[in-house]
């Protein structure tokens, strides 16, 4: 697409252009950027399945479709393309792990220019040689992002190199706004009652919402979060960026601490609403997408898709069509069988329930009528005791909100002990694995971790146990990202003058110096179980 025709795309009068907070004329920057001689324009799909499953009428835009599989390519490119002859030929670094460093190493290969990019050295195989074989230079440094950043920051001052920033600059939000541009031009935007977009350090949202509501103020513009990386909407509720002590890292595209200080500017007037969701939630949405495409997206690029089904639900949305921006594909391969085993209970279908029966014949078989018809998809069990048996059991259901009561009336009609488990994190990660009958162990606690997986983490964690304390109970799971979970049950005696159930001092400050994130999970009603 040639700058003659962006520019033409859509008629924009004097009178329509008005002052923002941020200084920068972002009409003007999204319709004059150079995105076209790499990105393309990506269509506007109908999602039939899903529309006929929520009552709307529901469009993706396909930016998974891009050359890179996100729309990352668009504000790299504007950004290297708007820099100095003289920028140019000294070179570009940039520090990422994910899109953005193939972004920058697309654009930059086009444009013959040199790039490094730095990466923390656990960054996998397949995405440092990705960024390779686009012919950039790939610097592997630190055991973290923040260790990678000092280095790009170093190489910045030392070698004269310019910084791409992911988000926080107003040529990269100018080249991510031209998604809003297409959408325009692919619907009547009558017809559009809001646009769903994930929200990372908020360079896609802001380039989105700085168009679309200059055209078309009354389209809704909500941006979506996970619960635990929530750094615009705490932002936008306190009215300035906000660091987030620390963030979940399931949807990693978009896990940041602070989102852009000009993001928060343009987000702040703009954007109408953040929505969170949950894990399960994105890995619901991923087989959304999957049913009606074939596609399958990342994590982070389903959270618009995810928020999108939770604000229908929420205020009963029907006859309304809504566009959700499918913002990346690069989902590593190992992390599909997580994504799988989880969608069914984001979308409700599937309902875990911890059960405590009679250890006497028969017990079986009437917890099974319980459940029937329904199909029971999971079965955990193992002899402990000889007066009861604790079993994990999920099952599917078509309506849950019908449904399930009905079966846990059953269930508990039947002198059964029932809970419905379905949003208990540690008998997801942990609990339904590990079915092997309650310790009596006096002193345990139980604690959840999540460790980085980096060489040294474990024997960080064991070499600091004292010897007076017992690792009792050790579970680990990997969810296809750079940090595993960890359940952990420790005997730790109480210290001198404190009661039985009391920690010492000095095991909190054992948990202060590890520098994981960590739950204790000691009066979860599963490890009670």
């Amino acid at each position: 697409m040639t700058q003659e025709v962006v520019e033409k795309l859509i008629d924009i009068t004097n009178s329509q252009i008005k002052s923002l907070k941020s200084s920068h004329d972002y009409m003007s920057m999204i319709l004059s950027s150079y995105v076209y001689d790499v990105a393309k324009v990506t269509p506007l799909t109908h999602a039939l399945n899903l529309s006929e499953k929520t009552g709307n009428k529901i469009m993706l835009k396909r930016e998974d479709l891009q050359p890179i599989f996100s729309f990352k390519i668009r504000g790299a490119y504007n950004k290297i393309s708007s820099l100095t002859e003289e920028e140019k030929a000294r070179g570009v670094v940039a520090c990422s792990a994910g899109n953005h460093a193939q972004g920058v190493a697309y654009a930059a290969r086009h444009l013959g220019i040199n790039a490094k990019i730095v990466m923390p050295l656990l960054t996998p195989e397949i995405k440092w040689k990705n960024v390779q074989n686009m012919g950039s230079e790939v610097i592997l440094f630190g055991d973290d992002f923040d260790g990678a950043k000092a280095e790009c920051e170093r190489l910045c001052k030392e070698e004269g190199l310019t910084n791409i920033p992911p988000f926080d600059d107003p040529h990269v939000i100018a080249g991510q706004g031209t998604v809003g541009v297409e959408i325009l031009r692919q619907i009547r935007p009558s017809e559009v009652y809001a646009i769903f977009t994930a929200v990372g350090g908020g360079g896609l949202i802001s380039g989105i919402a700085a168009y679309v509501k200059r055209i078309c103020p009354q389209i809704k513009i909500i941006g979506v979060e996970t619960v635990d990386s929530d750094a615009m909407y705490q932002s936008l509720k306190a009215g300035k960026p906000t660091l987030l002590d620390e963030v979940g890292l399931f949807a990693e595209g978009a896990a940041v601490r602070i989102v852009g200080e000009e993001n928060h500017k343009v987000s702040s007037e703009f954007v109408d609403e953040i929505i969170l969701v949950t894990n399960d939630e994105i890995c619901a949405a991923i087989k959304d997408v999957f049913e009606d495409t074939r596609s399958v997206l990342e994590t982070a690029g389903a959270l618009g898709t995810a928020g999108m089904k939770k604000y229908i639900e929420l205020h009963n949305l029907k006859n309304k069509t809504l566009v959700s921006v499918a913002s990346g594909a690069n989902i590593n391969f190992d992390r599909l069988s997580f994504v799988a085993e989880r969608a069914e209970l984001g979308e409700k279908r599937e309902v875990l329930v911890s059960v405590v029966i009679p250890e006497t014949p028969g017990s079986f078989y009437k917890l099974y009528q319980a459940v029937h018809p329904n199909n029971v998809t999971e079965f955990s069990y193992r002899y402990s005791d000889s007066s009861k048996a604790n079993i994990f059991m999920s099952f599917n259901v078509k309506n849950r909100a019908l449904e399930l009561p009905a079966i846990l009336d059953k269930m508990t009609s039947l002198g059964f002990e029932v809970t419905d488990i379905s949003d208990n994190e540690l008998a997801k990660d942990h609990g339904r694995y590990m079915i092997g009958g309650k310790s009596h162990i006096n002193d345990e606690h139980l604690f959840s971790f999540q460790f980085p997986e980096r060489p040294g983490a474990l024997n960080k964690f064991l070499s600091g146990i004292q010897s007076s304390w017992n690792i009792s109970l050790f579970h680990y799971r990997n969810k296809g990202h750079d940090t595993g979970r960890v359940l952990a049950g420790i005997q730790v005696p109480p210290g001198p003058g404190q009661k039985d159930s009391e920690m010492p001092p000095n095991f909190y400050e054992f948990l202060k110096n590890l520098g994981y994130t960590y739950t204790d999970e000691t009066n979860n009603p599963v490890f009670k179980q």
